[in-house]
């Protein structure tokens, strides 16, 4: 079985035990998601635990700012830092994690490489692409984020 293969056999189990996870400590949870550009591409992550392509991001830490926790996933899961200063572009409902979760969206519109990605326990690939041939896999919140953004697609408060 190649790793690839055995990620995606893994992926419901992870869910699974996430969604349990926060069941049995309760309260809401906060994520963080951010939409970047280089040369007018965006960029994508693909991670070991969950298939497809996803927005760089990842859980707020106590004592940080959604903002600032959007800023620190992108840096740490591709190595890429935001330039220009960050404008929030709503605040998202997840039901699938629990029915408690929440994703705060962030657009920085610039970044530059800070250091080389290098697949690690949590991402296995990073990418740029035009928003207009994305791969396959980008998952369909991805897809909505993008058309929100870009092509004036109305904004739902959904996931």
């Amino acid at each position: 079985m190649t790793r690839l293969s055995l990620i995606d056999a893994m992926q419901p189990i992870v869910g699974q035990a996430r969604s349990l996870a926060v069941r049995l400590w309760g309260g809401t949870t906060l994520g963080v998601r951010a939409i970047t550009f280089d040369e007018g591409r965006v960029l994508l992550v693909r991670h070991t635990y969950v298939s497809g392509w996803h927005l760089p991001g990842g859980g707020v830490h106590a004592g940080e700012t959604a903002e600032t926790a959007a800023r620190r996933e992108l840096l740490e899961e591709t190595g890429y830092e935001a330039t220009v200063p960050a404008r929030f572009l709503g605040l998202y409902f997840n039901p699938a994690i629990a029915g408690r979760d929440h994703v705060a969206l962030y657009h920085m519109p610039a970044c530059v490489m800070r250091h080389t990605f290098r697949p690690n326990h949590e991402i296995v690939e990073i990418g740029f692409f035009p928003t207009s041939a994305l791969p396959d896999g980008t998952t369909a919140a991805t897809r909505r984020r993008l058309a929100e953004l870009n092509e004036g697609l109305p904004f739902s408060d959904q996931w």
